[in-house]
């Protein structure tokens, strides 16, 4: 028997700290020493009285006093006895439980065997994960002992996550944190692929490193955090240039495999990188030999002609999302903001990091080639002379600088640079977008001399031999239909890999 009472004195606790003192009418039936209710149960025999609870939680820790109160304003009082199993594997989920008093257990089964994953006891969530995402409950979960519970529908929690981006924040923490624990469960699976760990965290997302189930291979994933996501605007945006993305097939661009929109968010799964951002490396305050400085440049300007051809404008080059492979491969990442040629940002969200954002982007103007080649100067400059063509930390005048001023003659400041290097800067770092090179082709024109006295050829790192596997498929007649199905399948995901299958009947 679970019975239900009402919330009629919420107040923060005067002794102890992000904690409420909870004065709840109950039913007389839920007297201690009541067993079952009086029969008949009237009006009369339902003698009201109050309960005391002081409530601490994380929850009450996180989240602003006044959400707290309008979130517990909206729940109502259950009382669960031992045993009972309130929620179940498999089923929709239409309501979520803050633990007052009592344990409960979480199960997973997995091949009709039950294994316990959890204990959960007072001020911890629980059923929280399955209401938010809109998912079916991943596990089951048992009342270890009687407990008092607080419990709120799926209506009522959709209709606080919209209301209060405090409350989605802290619910996108809770997924984030269920998807990077160390234990297995189906909360860790998105799509074809299982979360193995967390390795960044950004502005308006996180990356996890994942495995592809079937073929092993590693990924990683990137979730959109709930705060954007539950933006239908926003979420509407990045799915759509996510899409944009995943038809760009370059081998100095990381490669998109999958788009998955699971937990109400977006996750992006991509190629998984082994190496170093060029931030990193900037940072470490090693000094990049002129040669390899040249080749990074060269390498980064394949991938963006590439997809400017495809009208793709990345919109933030930077050193961050340069990646270099342990053999000399350099990649492209992060492509959240590309967008399409001619293309504004109406919406001012993210357009670019400041230290290297084009005049246009600031200004809300039209971006195209111009936009990236600007960004692509500026990351340059600080690659190869170790600082930036403007100093300071202060967004006010880094923002002045970028609209109104001008690089000046760096002759007169690194006169040891190759004259190809001056010309380079001179001609992309330009706040007028008429005045710099048009396009990436244009700009590699002027540093090839260079990289000509210094042998300098990228490329020969991602030109690797193909390889080729053959395989025997003995089959009976009746078989013919399944076995369609199943090459249908794993054709598909040959191709997710990267690699091409190809089929040859033969006949006996």
């Amino acid at each position: 028997m679970n019975s239900e009472g009402k919330i009629t004195k919420i107040s923060p606790s005067h002794s102890q700290g992000a904690c409420y003192y909870l004065e709840i009418d109950l039913p007389a039936l839920l007297r201690e020493g009541h067993e079952e209710a009086p029969s008949p149960v009237t009006e009369e025999t339902r003698e009201r009285y109050s309960t005391e609870i002081t409530l601490c939680s994380e929850l009450t820790d996180t989240l602003p006093r006044e959400v707290i109160e309008v979130l517990l304003q909206q729940m109502e009082f259950r009382r669960l006895p031992q045993g009972v199993r309130f929620i179940r594997q498999g089923e929709e989920a239409d309501r979520f439980y803050l633990i007052l008093k009592g344990t409960c257990v979480v199960r997973i089964e997995k091949d009709t065997v039950e294994y316990p994953i959890a204990r959960l006891g007072p001020g911890e969530l629980v059923g929280e994960m399955a209401v938010f995402t809109g998912e079916r409950c991943n596990a089951s979960v048992d009342a270890q002992t009687d407990m008092d519970v607080l419990t709120m529908s799926r209506e009522q929690f959709d209709d606080l996550s919209r209301r209060f981006p405090d409350f989605r924040r802290y619910l996108s923490e809770i997924v984030t944190r269920r998807l990077s624990e160390s234990r297995i469960t189906a909360e860790k699976k998105i799509g074809k692929y299982v979360i193995t760990e967390k390795i960044g965290d950004g502005g308006s997302s996180i990356i996890y490193k994942g495995v592809h189930s079937l073929l092993k291979l590693p990924v990683a994933i990137k979730m959109l955090k709930h705060e954007m996501a539950m933006d239908p605007e926003f979420i509407g945006i990045f799915s759509n240039e996510a899409r944009v993305i995943a038809q760009l097939n370059h081998p100095r661009i990381v490669r998109v495999y999958d788009i998955e929109e699971l937990y109400r968010t977006v996750f992006i799964v991509m190629e998984y990188l082994d190496g170093v951002s060029l931030r990193q490396v900037l940072d470490s305050g090693s000094r990049i030999p002129l040669a390899k400085a040249l080749d990074i440049v060269l390498q980064v300007c394949e991938g963006l002609e590439y997809a400017h051809r495809s009208g793709i404008i990345h919109q933030d080059v930077n050193p961050r999302n340069i990646f270099l492979l342990p053999d000399g491969t350099v990649k492209i990442i992060d492509f959240g903001l590309a967008c399409r040629v001619g293309s504004v940002d109406t919406n001012f969200l993210f357009p670019g990091t400041i230290y290297y954002i084009s005049p246009e982007q600031l200004k809300g103007d039209p971006v195209d080639e111009r936009t990236d080649i600007y960004s692509l100067g500026v990351t340059v400059f600080e690659m190869v002379t170790g600082s930036l063509p403007v100093s300071g930390d202060d967004m006010k005048t880094l923002v002045n600088w970028h609209l109104h001023e001008e690089i000046g003659d760096t002759r007169a400041s690194f006169p040891d640079l190759p004259e190809e290097l001056h010309a380079f800067f001179m001609k992309s770092i330009r706040r007028d977008p008429a005045e710099r090179f048009r396009t990436v082709s244009d700009a590699v024109a002027v540093l090839k001399p260079l990289a000509e006295r210094l042998r300098v050829s990228s490329g020969s790192a991602v030109c690797a031999p193909q390889k080729m596997i053959g395989m025997f498929l003995v089959y009976q007649e009746g078989q013919q239909l399944v076995l369609k199905r199943l090459i249908e399948e794993f054709d598909r995901t040959v191709r997710e890999a990267g690699a091409l299958l190809k089929i040859t009947y033969v006949e006996d």
